[in-house]
């Protein structure tokens, strides 16, 4: 029996695969092949059992919050929010060695927490800060560097979409998930901070600081801030609704939403037309993520029929292998996929068929979860394949190859390598702080 299950499971896989190789749409390929093997596994009026499965999956609290919290990152994207946090950057870190390659950093990882996407982060960061950093005289590759490899830190930011996605996916406290992320997320910043510091230290051309004449006075840079403090708040504001138990998720969302017109009715934003293209934008994606779900809902139903998590389960313990030789192979796994396939089909697509596993062998599921976040993150930054790597070039800026954007790269995908193993090795990086903050 093991032995059909097995071979079932690598047809259905190959099947898939080669569809998807074809370009068909993830969201028609496992829908498409879930609804025929349980036609031909159940008979015809057990596909019935798939819209009751999407009807159950996004009637979730977590699914409910979804759509708020993309709506909240719309409407701060319209709000003129990156232009603002970029003018408030440039003027209190520009006069420092490597200043504003820091504080890139810095916004491209607040844009990508807010927005939800590593896309949206790096694409609007290079429009801004490449030119104004290029002007300034800093590296080339210093400048290439660190704008994808800050949008790429952001889904590990509270409130992030991945996170939301990996959280219901697997049934892992949303809230617990938000806050694994925060130290992690915090040490992978201070790690790029750290290295541009010391480049630009040890070579003051890699990134000069803005001369003393240029530099505006104190009570500018007071007004900065103030116009951009704002969205910075309100995530705080939504995070502490959580994490304090006041709100759901879900009301929390709803909370964002209004925080993100108010903020955006303050920076005078906020007229008709803008609000009909971030409303239009967030009902794309939330329709995207739903047919996703929605899709990925019955392939988890086609794999639990199939028995697809025991029968691995009792194939990798069979191989009596360590359980941490587990770990490491899924995590290789998810991060070659990772170069190849954006995070949401594959979190839906295999993480329903490793969590169990991961359970079995006794380990934290709240340390899995953020591991799996972060070895998506890893997987697009990484030469020569990673997705964001290729955002960086649709930008088409004069200039820049695709070699020099893989060798701009390199340190930035160590670092984050790096505090990935330590997340791995020491796993209450992960789980200290949730925790202690939520029982």
């Amino acid at each position: 029996m093991n032995i059909d299950i097995g071979l079932l499971s690598i047809i259905i896989l190959g099947i898939m695969l080669l569809m998807l190789l074809t370009g068909l749409p993830v969201t028609f390929v496992l829908l498409s092949l879930s609804a025929i093997c349980f036609w031909l596994l159940r008979g015809l009026p057990a596909t019935s059992s798939i819209g009751l499965g999407f009807f159950s999956t996004i009637t979730t609290d977590i699914f409910i919050a979804l759509p708020t919290f993309i709506f909240m990152a719309t409407v701060l994207e319209m709000s003129g929010l990156g232009a603002a946090m970029y003018d408030m950057m440039h003027k209190w870190m520009a006069g420092l060695k490597g200043g504003l390659a820091m504080g890139t950093i810095a916004i491209a990882t607040v844009m990508a927490a807010m927005t939800g996407s590593a896309a949206t982060a790096t694409l609007t960061m290079g429009l801004l800060a490449y030119p104004e950093m290029e002007r300034r005289g800093y590296n080339k590759r210093m400048i290439i560097g660190v704008i994808p490899a800050g949008g790429s830190l952001g889904p590990l930011i509270p409130p992030s979409i991945p996170m939301i996605v990996v959280a219901a996916v697997s049934e892992i406290s949303i809230g617990k998930l938000f806050i694994a992320g925060i130290i992690p997320g915090f040490i992978t910043s201070i790690g790029y901070m750290s290295y541009i510091g010391i480049r630009c230290w040890k070579n003051p051309a890699m990134g000069p600081p803005l001369p003393p004449e240029e530099r505006v006075n104190f009570r500018e840079k007071m007004k900065s801030l103030r116009l951009s403090i704002l969205p910075i708040l309100l995530i705080f504001l939504v995070l502490g609704l959580i994490y304090l138990g006041i709100a759901t998720p879900s009301e929390a969302g709803g909370v964002g939403a209004v925080g993100a017109l108010i903020c955006a009715a303050i920076y005078r934003n906020l007229t008709l037309k803008n609000l009909q293209k971030a409303t239009t934008t967030a009902i794309r994606i939330t329709a995207m993520l739903m047919w996703l779900l929605a899709a990925g809902a019955a392939f988890s139903q086609l794999i639990g029929v199939l028995g697809v998590q025991g029968y691995l389960r009792e194939l990798l313990l069979a191989l009596q292998v360590s359980p941490w030789a587990i770990i490491v192979g899924i995590l290789f796994l998810v991060f070659i996929l990772g170069m190849f396939i954006d995070a949401t089909p594959i979190t839906i697509i295999f993480l329903p068929i490793f969590y169990p596993i991961v359970m079995a062998l006794g380990f934290d599921l709240l340390w899995f979860g953020l591991l799996f976040t972060m070895d998506l993150l890893v997987g697009i930054m990484t030469p020569p394949f990673g997705m964001v790597l290729f955002y960086f070039k649709g930008l088409n800026l004069p200039g820049v190859t695709m070699m020099d954007i893989y060798r701009a790269i390199v340190p930035f995908f160590l670092i984050m390598m790096v505090v990935m193993v330590l997340v791995f090795i020491v796993p209450e990086m992960a789980t200290w702080l949730p925790n202690m903050m939520i029982k």
